[in-house]
């Protein structure tokens, strides 16, 4: 039987406040904008298919990789790659903080170890993640007209740790971002009627 716990509802709060969290990269791209939360998401969904694409990753693990990797920036707001340049933040210091007497503070200590020590092929795919979800990004803002971003896709191209990540990267690079929507350009505009329906 579970029982209610203060300290786990403080510690769901605090994972909930960064949906109110900026990335602050966008800033000196000049356009789009996210929160950390949002970033999060994307980072799970991308470990996903890495670790269906990647048949001897722990996939499990990978996904809470992917979900606990910027808790530890609901304390330390996220820095980008300017800031980090004169800003440390104490990662490690605020996650522990942040697990601090829950249930499963054990467990969480152990996959941000993992995370930071970067050394396991789910940890790897977890960093492949979160690069590849900033890529798709990057890939939407190109293909709406932003040259800057194109730049920026190369760099982070460039910090990938896996050959399935890179593989995926070289073909995300020429992808369309719209092309999952707007496949059948004549039927959807058209005919705009929901499949299946007829008058």
């Amino acid at each position: 039987m579970m029982t209610s716990s203060p300290r786990i509802l403080d510690f769901l709060f605090e994972a909930a406040s960064l949906r109110r969290t900026p990335r602050t990269g966008y800033q000196f791209l000049g356009r789009g904008r996210e929160s950390v939360a949002e970033h999060t998401f994307g980072v799970a969904m991308v470990a996903f298919a890495l670790g269906r694409l990647e048949e001897r990753a722990d996939l499990g693990k990978l996904l809470r990789l992917a979900l606990f990797h910027d808790l530890a920036e609901a304390r330390t707001g996220d820095l980008n790659y300017v800031n980090k340049r004169y800003v440390v933040a104490q990662e490690d210091a605020a996650f522990a903080d942040a697990t601090q007497g829950l249930p499963f503070e054990g467990e969480l200590r152990d996959l941000w170890a993992e995370w930071r020590a970067g050394e396991t092929l789910e940890a790897r795919l977890a960093a492949d993640a979160d690069q590849l979800d900033m890529m798709l990004e990057l890939r939407r803002l190109a293909g709406h007209g932003w040259a800057a971003a194109e730049e920026w896709l190369f760099y982070a191209q460039k910090r990938l740790k896996t050959e399935t990540a890179r593989e995926l990267a070289q073909e995300l690079t020429q992808a369309d971002p719209d092309h999952w929507w707007f496949e059948r350009r004549e039927e959807l505009w058209v005919n705009p009627e929901p499949r299946g329906e007829k008058k």
